[in-house]
């Protein structure tokens, strides 16, 4: 049984017994000190009284110290109960009551983990011998250096310096073998609960402090490299730690104040960071055992890759923000913290919700795999203190493996809650062939975070430097460096008291575009005022050179004559795994080397059902070859998708709501004695779909000028119908109504541009729509897309091994579709359609995602429209490759764009009119036009009747164009009248569709009414 002292629940030191053969001058001093203590406990109380102060301020410091004790308390206990396991690790591994998984140590948990205690027993022989070299070291080499580094630090010394009995355990050594052979790394689990005693005095100040008892726990990383053949065999050793280590301090002395609650968080905050930008990746610990070695390189060598790390959302949250103190369940105001390494990143926080969605995207460099870890933390927005939610750690090996990594996370130290991530392995190429690629396919990638993803990093290492320029007063300058890119600047080391620095210090850059960014390198004295030489190098040269490396010194400018650094800079451009799968395929698909299971060319999927899948729907592996092995033909896949012939039918209703006159007043006062107004809004319902106009506060004549579009399948029967209210609190009141039959706008079908005919009218449409405006904001639509989605094939399987049910969700800016869930497949088929109207082509951009039952990402793709303007008759119809999937990924759609043509722009030229001519002008009452899709061209003319009038000598009609959808009639019509008669007389115009002689009606495309006293006469005008 471990001894009273080693227990863990042992909180103070018993008090030893007074000896009866005790001296009397020991017993006397016992004593007085004890007197003394008492006095000292109560003095603070008298002086409160003394003075006069408040109570409260007793209290308060009651409190203090009462937090001071528990926190030292516990400390004791943590470090006692550390070194009973320590020393009792074999009966503790094998005690039923402690055989949790998270409990036991790395050589039990770990199979690949040795256990060393041939190395433990060597550092307890060692460890006294260890302890002479530390004194030796503090007392003889740290103190001088500090007693020199501050006149306020002269008197400091090491009174006691005893590191104890205990020595340090190596719990485990894992060796990895598998990755670089001209290294040797070590993976060492250390565990120190030691009684170490080291006390600091400052005679100047009668200051004492010190440590009594340190728990440090870690995983360290040794690397011995680069392995050469001359002795010592090992070049340099690098260590460091992977992750932050667990570090418990116990202090005495004046530092016991660190023990105050609030104060113990923070200085352990303080001493871990310090600790970290020494031995906490990315920072190393490089010692050279022979010389001319890249120390620089060796302290930061080139990260091993890039992780993107999608943080999309959590759900099933546990609710922290509670009601009448936990009577009723409230939510919370979750925010996500990630860590890797010393990168930490914190997303926004969700007001009141249990399922939050962030969809933020982050970047961090990956400097050593296997052993870097993505810790993602979960917390509840607090005014005070931040409730925890939950964590989770992923091993970015597995990263590096899948390359893609997409799914459900539970939280941990939790009851309930999980988080989605999105995690991608970006690799590091040294040719700048793809860069340009990448850059592209950034730019289509959408975030919350504002800046958009990077295409490169940029290791910088810099070096030395050389006769640098002397401060005023010929004093020599202490140079540090700082380095920018763009908005990020990091700082290098300071060399005191030279002009020749060698700093060897590292720093690594994310690059959005090397063709528009910089490196700003700054050299200046210690207090950044003294400026000692400055360079400034584009990253375009850099993409230039060979293995995207430069090497070499540089002349600084704004220095001395002689004045230069020595840096290696180094580009690396990140690309992701499916990237590089897609080039090396479509690469070798070109040489001829692929058969039809390339990426390219999947391989065929029988079209008979029954032998596509069985009964449980899973592919069927049926033998391809026949009797005496001869290989039996393979139906080959469709190149072209096989739509319904009614697909891409369908038409634009287009309405333009433009006023209303002489509306009944509704809202009366005194009882109906005297007439008020009305808040008018109009209600128009047609396919389907109601839309509301705004209301107009009190006026019968009121002005909208709004424009609404609706997607229309031409069906007889069809009806628009207008409804007139008056906006009132209680219920509006009915203004009026009226319906109108759409089979008559359906005889105007535009024919579909070509690409030959697609430039200089497509830019005219858009030219034409830019100058409109509505009251409602909407732009209007220049073009229709169609989309037809009728199959995928090699998608990935669900994490369990089975099919899974696949649903397609195709998206255009706001609006989005979703197919059906198909059955069980890797290959599914839905043959649906769609439709999207577009107000600009040329910038808008289509995804289509597929997902298992509208949950895991199985591949996603993204197609900008600018695409389908480059193909002939702007139709797209074939295989094309997923992103976030299997190589082989594909899907099957057909995309059609077709431009919208209105018929109600009329080109009316006036200029040859004089002064006494009716002038066709005026403003547009209500305007419906009809965009349809067919091949079918019109043959339109113009009517013309001046009203009020319908008299035989105010009717006019132009010749009818044949199959003209842009006609040019260039006829001039004449009317005597005098000035004050045309100014009374409004020009209804018609375009009209002419028909067959059988048919009485005239189809109408288009009307408009120009009132005719709204402009000047004398001068005419000519326009839209």
């Amino acid at each position: 049984m471990p001894t009273a002292d080693a227990e863990p629940g042992i909180g103070t030191e018993p008090l030893a017994p007074v000896s009866e053969n005790q001296p009397q001058g020991e017993r006397a001093v016992s004593v007085l000190w004890s007197f003394g203590k008492c006095l000292g406990a109560l003095l603070p109380v008298y002086l409160a009284g003394y003075y006069g102060l408040s109570v409260s301020i007793v209290l308060f410091g009651l409190v203090i110290y009462m937090g001071w004790k528990h926190g030292r308390q516990e400390k004791v206990m943590r470090l006692k109960s550390a070194m009973y396991l320590l020393e009792n690790e074999r009966e503790f591994t094998t005690q039923t009551v402690f055989r949790a998984k998270r409990d036991l140590p790395p050589w039990v948990n770990f199979p690949d983990v040795e256990k060393v205690e041939w190395v433990n027993k060597i550092l307890q022989q060692a460890w006294p011998f260890i302890g002479q070299y530390l004194e030796k070291l503090l007392v003889e080499i740290i103190a001088p250096a500090i007693r020199t580094s501050s006149i306020h630090l002269q008197t400091l010394s090491f009174t006691k310096v005893n590191i104890g009995d205990k020595a340090l355990k190596v719990a485990g050594v894992k060796a990895h073998t598998e990755n670089d052979k001209r290294q040797v790394m070590l993976d060492l689990y250390l565990s120190y609960a030691g009684d170490v005693e080291i006390n600091v005095e400052i005679k100047k100040y009668f200051c004492k402090a010190g440590v009594k008892g340190v728990q440090l726990h870690g995983m360290l990383r040794v690397i011995l490299e680069p392995l050469i053949g001359n002795i010592p065999l090992v070049g340099a050793v690098t260590m460091f730690f992977i992750r932050r280590p667990k570090l418990d301090i116990n202090w005495t002395g004046l530092t016991n104040l660190l023990d105050i609650p609030g104060l113990n968080a923070m200085s352990d905050t303080m001493i871990m960071d310090a600790i970290a930008s020494h031995l906490v990746l990315p920072n190393r610990l490089t010692i050279p055992l022979v010389a001319d070695l890249h120390v620089a390189q060796l302290r930061s060598p080139l990260p091993r890759g890039v992780v993107r790390i999608h943080l999309l959302e959590a759900e099933d949250l546990t609710a922290k923000d509670t009601v009448i103190k936990g009577l009723i369940d409230g939510k919370s105001d979750p925010y996500a913290v990630l860590r890797v390494g010393t990168q930490i990143f914190t997303s926004h926080h969700v007001d009141s919700n249990l399922n939050p969605q962030w969809r933020e995207m982050y970047e961090v460099i990956v400097h050593e795999v296997p052993g870097q870890e993505l810790e993602v933390e979960v917390f509840d927005k607090d005014p005070d203190q931040d409730d925890f939610l939950g964590r989770v750690k992923i091993d970015l090996d597995i990263v590096k493996k899948a390359r893609v990594v997409d799914d459900w996370f539970d939280l941990r130290d939790v009851t309930s809650g999980s988080v989605h991530l999105r995690l991608e392995w970006l690799s590091l190429l040294s040719s700048a062939d793809r860069l340009s690629e990448v850059i592209a396919k950034n730019q289509n990638l959408t975030s919350k975070v504002a800046e958009p993803p990077s295409a490169a990093i940029l290791a910088v290492y810099l070096d030395q430097a050389y006769q640098l320029p002397m401060r005023k007063g010929n004093k020599d300058p202490s140079p540090m460096v700082q380095i920018s890119v763009q908005d990020k600047t990091k700082e290098s080391k300071t060399c005191y008291g030279t002009t020749s620095p060698v700093w060897e210090d590292a720093f690594t850059f994310f690059i959005k575009d090397p063709h528009k960014q910089n490196i700003d390198i700054q050299v200046k004295d210690d207090d950044r005022a003294l400026s000692l030489g400055s360079l400034k190098i584009p990253l375009a040269r850099l993409v230039g050179m060979p293995e995207l490396t430069m090497d070499q010194w540089f002349q600084l400018e704004n220095s001395g004559s002689a004045s230069r650094i020595f840096i290696k800079i180094v580009l690396r451009v990140g690309i992701s795994h499916t990237q590089i799968l897609k080039h090396l395929f479509c690469a070798q698909t070109l040489m001829g080397s692929f058969d039809d299971a390339s990426p390219t060319t999947p391989s065929p999927r029988p079209t008979d059902p029954g032998s596509t899948s069985s009964q449980g729907g899973t592919t069927s592996n049926q033998n391809p070859s026949g009797p005496g092995g001869l290989t039996k033909p393979q139906p080959t896949r469709p190149q072209h998708t096989t739509p319904d012939p009614e697909f891409g039918t369908e038409g634009v209703l287009r309405i333009h709501l433009m006023e209303a006159q002489n509306l009944i007043a509704k809202d009366n006062f005194m009882g109906g004695m005297m007439k008020g107004k009305s808040d008018p809004y109009v209600k128009i319902r047609v396919g389907g779909i109601t839309f509301r106009s705004h209301t107009i506060k009190e006026n019968l004549n009121p002005v909208w000028n709004e424009l609404y579009e609706v997607i229309l399948t031409q069906l007889p029967g069809q009806e628009i119908q207008f409804e007139l209210f008056d906006k009132d609190i209680d219920q509006d009141d009915f203004l009026g109504r009226k319906h109108e039959l759409l089979v008559s706008y359906f005889k105007c079908l535009p024919e579909t541009l070509s690409l030959s005919c697609l430039c200089p009218s497509f830019l005219q449409i858009l030219q034409y729509q830019s100058l409109q405006s509505f009251q409602n904001k909407v732009v209007p639509s220049a073009a229709l897309v169609f989309v037809y989605v009728e199959r995928a094939h090699g998608l990935p399987l669900k994490k369990n091994g089975k099919e899974p049910k696949v649903g397609a969700e195709i998206i255009l800016k706001n609006v989005s579709y979703k197919t059906k869930v198909s059955e069980r497949s890797t290959s599914p088929r839905w043959d649906e359609g769609f439709h999207f109207l577009t107000s600009d082509p040329r910038s808008e951009i289509l995804t289509v995602k597929l997902s298992h039952s509208w949950g895991q990402a199985l591949g996603s793709l993204t197609l900008p429209l600018k695409e389908v303007l480059a193909e002939t008759d702007l139709v797209l119809d074939r295989w094309l490759n997923l992103d976030g999937a299997l190589p082989e990924s594909q899907i099957l759609l057909m995309v059609i764009l077709k431009v919208l043509q209105t018929g109600c722009l009329f080109s009316l030229c006036c200029s040859s009119f004089s002064w006494s001519n009716a002038i066709l002008t005026g403003q547009v009452k209500l305007t419906i036009a009809l965009v349809a899709r067919s091949k079918d061209g019109a043959d339109p003319y113009v009517s013309f009747i001046l009203l009020p009038d319908k008299k035989a000598t105010t009717k006019r009609k132009t010749a009818t164009k044949k199959k003209d959808l842009s006609p040019e009639f260039n006829e001039r019509f004449d009317f005597d009248l005098s000035v004050e008669e045309s100014s009374q007389r409004r020009l209804d115009l018609s375009v009209k569709n002419s028909v067959s002689f059988i048919s009485r009606e005239r189809e109408l495309i288009g009307k408009l009414q120009l009132d005719l006293d709204q402009i000047d006469l004398k001068t005419g005008v000519t326009q839209w």
